[in-house]
């Protein structure tokens, strides 16, 4: 009996450490109204950069871009690495995230972001929606301020 327990307990733990957030659960959470949403005094395009060099500043390697649905999608923490993801692909730290961007005028844009950790039983993301829109104000400013974005965290 003691064995049919440790076996089940051992079950268990692989499935849960087995599930990952995915991109398709990022856009899946936006289509059902998800994310956190915040209005910017910037064009389209330049809340479409501003939006990139958030990412990389916070460790973003490759973003995908589908400017024709207007978004992107990104993940952090996560070492893309064959042989790393087979080792650690347990104890990833980091998020999976998405931004919408929609013009609301022709110098204002929608920006709503999704960020989900990448391990669900991750205590932190790396990037949360409301470091995102801290960091994504602190560009607006330089912008405003120097007219180019630096493209090393300030």
């Amino acid at each position: 009996m003691r064995r049919i327990r440790v076996a089940a307990v051992l079950v268990m733990a692989m499935f849960l450490l087995g599930c990952r957030s995915t991109k398709q659960d990022v856009v899946q959470e936006h289509a059902e109204g998800g994310g956190t949403s915040a209005t910017y005094a910037v064009s389209l395009e330049q809340a479409w950069e501003i939006s990139k060099t958030v990412f990389r500043w916070e460790g973003c390697r490759t973003i995908e871009e589908h400017p024709d649905a207007g978004y992107m999608l990104t993940t952090n923490g996560y070492n893309p690495d064959f042989v790393a993801r087979l080792v650690f692909r347990h104890s990833v730290k980091g998020a999976v995230m998405g931004a919408w961007l929609t013009a609301v005028g022709e110098s204002t844009t929608e920006v709503t972001v999704v960020t989900k950790r990448l391990n669900p039983l991750s205590l932190t993301t790396g990037l949360t929606e409301s470091t995102y829109h801290e960091r994504f104000r602190e560009a607006v400013v330089i912008v405003e301020s120097a007219g180019s974005l630096p493209e090393d965290s300030p």
